[in-house]
């Protein structure tokens, strides 16, 4: 059994402040079980103010999470915003893991980490939350990828960090205090748990008539659909302007199929290359079929809606409620950036702990059978993990 508390303090300018709110909110003689972590997420101020790493040294458990610049618990919604999710329990465990800098050999790196930490246990986790910083150059496909050939199919759940700079200057991985560029923080839980998992993108009826088969990618890149160039495909569309444009496609995601049988999965086209690909924000692999789906308002609230149903069905024998949205369906929202938190706290927020952020690319299952989850990772996709 896992019982879980939910703290917030929006003192962004006072660390003892800080701490003492943070532990007011908890009896931590009283109210912690024998194995305790901590799931942190907060804008970046928090750091530059010490708050962050005066708050972690106070807590006598390890904490990981990463920047938002859009937080929500069920007594707050904000930006400036620090949360914690608190996990504790008797007979379920939390192990901790900090991978070395991911600037060369990223798989290879967190493949190492994850198996030195899991070979101190004879039994497999239930469950892996992955954390990590935006890193252009390092794709979040081959994160999941990895943790789920090294850990056998353990169902994985988490998120890249978003902030509110231009250049995303400071998209950071929280951990135990101090915050990193380039390196992932994972907390396996070890026990008797059955996390159940909600993800949803954008409603599938919308998606244009036309799509295709991408016969040439490298990675993140679409070089050709169809046999033609990925360009000629967005001028038939009469989309060349605003794929030239960055970040103007992210209002029109695509819906991509693996063709393997399992869910589809929403990528975002950031922009065209000077050698006029599609730059991704996740991995296209050659044979799957994209579709565009524009996004807006009505459709992002609606699928939220749908995913909030989903979760209050599946609710019963939960302990908590952890949500992560991509920061694209809250650009979609444009001055109504807060509904979808306000719509979500709503429905679920009094009925058990719940902590809400923004994503820079969520990680999510899109099914679990056998025991074995099929991770993956996602753009403009609204996730949930209730355990």
């Amino acid at each position: 059994m896992i019982k879980t508390f939910v703290v917030s303090t929006a003192i962004v300018d006072d660390a003892e402040a800080a701490v003492s709110e943070i532990l007011s909110q908890l009896d931590l003689e009283k109210g912690l079980l024998a194995n305790s972590a901590g799931i942190i997420s907060c804008h970046y101020e928090f750091i530059e103010s010490g708050i962050v790493e005066a708050v972690c040294a106070a807590l006598p458990f390890d904490l990981a999470g990463t920047i938002s610049w859009m937080l929500s618990v069920k007594d707050n919604t904000d930006t400036f915003l620090m949360t914690i999710m608190v996990l504790t329990s008797d007979d379920v465990e939390f192990v901790n893991v900090l991978t070395p800098p991911l600037h060369e050999a990223p798989g290879q790196t967190i493949s190492d980490s994850y198996a030195a930490a899991a070979a101190a246990r004879d039994d497999t986790p239930g469950l892996i939350f992955a954390f990590a910083p935006f890193m252009p150059l390092n794709s979040g496909d081959e994160y999941v990828d990895v943790i789920t050939k090294v850990s056998g199919g353990v169902p994985c759940f988490g998120t890249l960090a978003i902030d509110d700079t231009p250049d995303f200057a400071n998209c950071f991985m929280l951990h135990n205090g101090r915050h990193y560029s380039d390196r992932m923080a994972m907390i396996l839980v070890y026990g008797d748990i059955s996390p159940k998992f909600v993800v949803t993108s954008m409603s599938e009826e919308k998606a244009l008539d036309k799509s295709a088969i991408i016969t040439k990618s490298a990675g993140h890149i679409i070089k050709e659909v169809n046999g033609r160039p990925i360009a000629e495909f967005f001028e038939d569309l009469g989309l060349t302007k605003a794929s030239e444009s960055y970040g103007a496609m992210v209002s029109l995601p695509f819906l991509l199929d693996y063709n393997d049988g399992t869910p589809k999965v929403s990528k975002i086209c950031v922009t065209l290359t000077p050698e006029r690909y599609a730059l991704c924000a996740g991995a296209v692999p050659e044979g799957s079929t994209l579709q565009i789906a524009p996004s807006d308002k009505r459709d992002v609230m609606l699928t939220a809606q749908n995913a909030v149903d989903r979760i209050l069905q599946n609710i019963q024998g939960a302990s908590c409620l952890l949500v992560y949205s991509c920061v694209a369906r809250s650009m979609t929202l444009g001055g109504d950036q807060f509904d979808e938190m306000y719509l979500v706290n709503k429905h679920t927020g009094g009925k058990l702990p719940y902590m809400m952020m923004y994503s820079g690319g969520e990680i999510c299952p899109t099914q679990v059978e056998g025991g074995v989850a099929t991770n993956r990772f996602h753009n403009n996709a609204f996730i949930a993990c209730l355990l």
